[in-house]
């Protein structure tokens, strides 16, 4: 940078030269500057004396401060378990990185006065090949909004991609090329339910457009939720079962592969939590086990169908059942059912309020349980159903109704599209 500013002048005064001057003009203004350059040399005063000797430079060496060696490096046996760990990582990094790609994604200008409509590349994110036949998982909310894409893979080849199909409720959505650079396999996909907290997690992606990135980190925390789409009444959909990590996700990893120790697909790096837009140690991914649900639908239909209940929902917890004098500590209190839905059908009741506008759960139904599985939150019912239940499926609640346990049958519908 020193060295840009002093030339600076210079080249400015060359340039400003050039833009006032014809090419015959600059080449004489060179010619002259040659003469002028010969003459001065030639008037400088010359040596006379043949005999005189040539003086030269002296070199006197540098004396230490002290006489300490340089400090040794650690012995092979203290450091055996770390470079063992390094190599895995070196490893795992050649055989997943070339699967890994780098998503641009390209959409139209809106119109301008005056101007021609263009498209413009507007969102960057990252992937990883699902399978040999040219299918590419990334994140919904990368491709949102886009009407053409390409795909760059670790290789340097740039392939067009077609969209084939979203999902916002799951943040997946799926690419196609028709060609592979040669040798390029697909990601193995693992079973997200061993996943557990204190493993190691691996994250490979294009954070701020840098290109096959790796960094690493362990598995926070699992079964947390993200908020998904809004519904038509307005509230919002939950995401279950997310993966957390503090492995370090920027923007452009999303869509990208958060892998275990193995190399396998664990989630699909989503999100972060942040006050400054960038990482600060609790990134999201989406969990592998909604990726092998949610993909083969996406490839099949361009579209996934999520079981829908149709009711708004209240996590109880002990304060709160205390203070309404409930039978239960925990559950689920519902507190709205949608006209029309499955839980309006089954007879599912809502709480209503009192004089004081606020909900009075004693006259609500409070879920309990679902299928036997014992229901504590609102995300634990949402988590049975995005990865236990299907659209069509028939679910048994245990609920307590007027203060008695009973139980009712709801039958399971398409979540609306909006």
């Amino acid at each position: 940078m020193r060295f840009f500013n002093r030339s600076f002048p210079f080249a400015f005064g060359i340039l400003l030269l050039l833009t006032s001057c014809s090419v015959n003009d600059i080449l004489e203004i060179t010619r002259e500057s040659n003469d002028t350059q010969t003459e001065r040399v030639a008037s400088e005063p010359q040596n006379t004396k043949p005999d005189e000797p040539v003086s030269q430079a002296t070199h006197t060496p540098a004396v230490p401060i002290n006489d300490v060696d340089p400090v040794p490096t650690l012995l092979p046996e203290t450091t055996e378990a770390l470079v063992a760990e390094q190599q895995v990582m070196v490893q795992l990094f050649r055989r997943a990185n070339p699967a890994v790609v780098s998503i641009e994604v390209i959409g139209v200008h809106p119109p301008v006065e005056g101007l021609p409509m263009q498209d413009f590349a507007f969102g960057h994110g990252s992937g990883f090949l699902y399978d040999n036949q040219g299918h590419v998982v990334t994140n919904h909310h990368v491709i949102e909004n886009g009407t053409d894409y390409q795909v760059r893979f670790a290789s340097g080849e740039i392939i067009a991609a077609q969209l084939v199909g979203s999902d916002a409720g799951s943040d997946l959505a799926v690419l196609k090329v028709e060609d592979l650079p040669a040798d390029v396999a697909p990601l193995s996909i693992a079973d997200s339910g061993n996943v557990e907290v204190g493993q190691m997690a691996v994250a490979i992606g294009n954070p701020f457009q840098l290109r096959n990135t790796l960094t690493v980190g362990v598995i926070s925390g699992v079964g947390r939720a993200l908020r998904g789409p809004q519904s038509a009444q307005g509230g919002w959909f939950s995401i279950p079962n997310i993966i957390q990590t503090d492995a370090a996700i920027n923007p452009g990893n999303s869509g990208g592969p958060l892998l275990n120790i193995h190399g396998e697909v664990i989630g699909v790096n989503t999100a972060i939590s942040s006050g400054s837009g960038t990482f600060e140690g609790v990134g999201y991914a989406v969990p592998s086990n909604t990726v092998t649900r949610v993909v083969p639908a996406l490839i099949r239909n361009g579209l996934y169908e999520h079981p829908w209940m149709g009711i708004g929902m209240y996590t109880i917890e002990p304060r709160y059942a205390q203070q309404h004098d409930l039978t239960i500590q925990q559950g689920v209190l519902v507190t709205a059912v949608q006209d029309d839905s499955p839980a309006a059908r089954s007879g599912l009741l809502p709480a209503e309020t009192d004089s004081d506008v606020n909900l009075n759960p004693r006259n609500g139904d409070i879920i309990i349980a679902v299928d036997d599985q014992t229901i504590r939150s609102s995300d634990d019912l949402i988590r049975y159903l995005e990865l236990e239940t299907s659209v069509g499926d028939t679910i048994t609640f245990t609920l307590i109704r007027d203060g008695e346990e009973q139980q009712i049958d709801l039958l399971l519908a398409g979540r609306p599209r909006q």
